[in-house]
């Protein structure tokens, strides 16, 4: 299998998940069955939220560009990156080295096809940036007031369990999926509790769609 390299550490549980995701996936029978990864696990990228939305802090390119390099040098035949925010960076990444970027937002933009009117829930970041609106055929809706959100992806960054979130959560989803047929979650924080919602939630995360990227490309012969 060809390694991949993650970019990782935005935040550093999402990163976890995906790791898990993506062994969770592959059918192995042993250790050698599985797809590699080489895991740059940076929890020192500058924070989107102060870059993006605040406009307090200093941009997380530089730092993103310096992890590719070091993936290259390390052997990876491919990036991903675990941050749906994070994208609005990837034409900066993908001018630094010549290795394939994984985008997540295009394989979720591809899982959603069909799936009707597009609810998204995500740091507002994702939404202010616009990174989505070249990706989904439709325009998609979010929620009036999307602070709560941001209060809960802060409260996963610092430590929160899933469940703790959950109520509010789940309160966001089925006001959203009034107004739309189904629901993209659109922050890695948030797919840490996307698995507990109540099953009449209809729902892609777009870190599922990821996965199924990076195992594509390390299998691919």
């Amino acid at each position: 299998m060809r390694p991949v390299g993650i970019l990782g550490g935005m935040g550093p549980q999402a990163t976890i998940l995906l790791m898990q995701k993506v062994l969770d996936k592959v059918p192995a029978q042993d250790d050698a069955d599985h797809v590699p990864l080489i895991v740059h696990q940076n929890p020192r990228v500058p924070s989107r939220i102060a870059a993006l939305i605040d406009g307090t802090g200093p941009s997380p390119l530089p730092v993103l560009q310096d992890m590719c390099r070091d993936l290259a040098a390390a052997g990876a035949t491919a990036l991903a990156m675990p941050c749906n925010t994070a994208h609005h960076y990837a034409g900066g990444i993908r001018a630094t080295c010549d290795l394939p970027f994984l985008d997540m937002l295009s394989a979720t933009a591809t899982a959603l096809q069909g799936k009707g009117r597009i609810g998204i829930l995500a740091s507002p970041a994702t939404r202010l940036t616009g990174i989505f609106d070249h990706y989904l055929d439709a325009p998609y809706t979010a929620p009036p007031d999307d602070a709560p959100l941001l209060e809960m992806i802060r409260a996963i960054k610092a430590g929160a369990p899933p469940e703790q979130i959950l109520p509010a959560f789940a309160e966001q989803a089925r006001r959203l999926q009034e107004r739309t047929d189904h629901i993209l979650i659109a922050c890695t924080e948030l797919s840490l509790a996307a698995p507990l919602l109540p099953p009449d939630v209809s729902w892609t995360d777009s870190l599922d769609c990821l996965v199924g990227r990076i195992i594509a490309h390390a299998t691919q012969d």
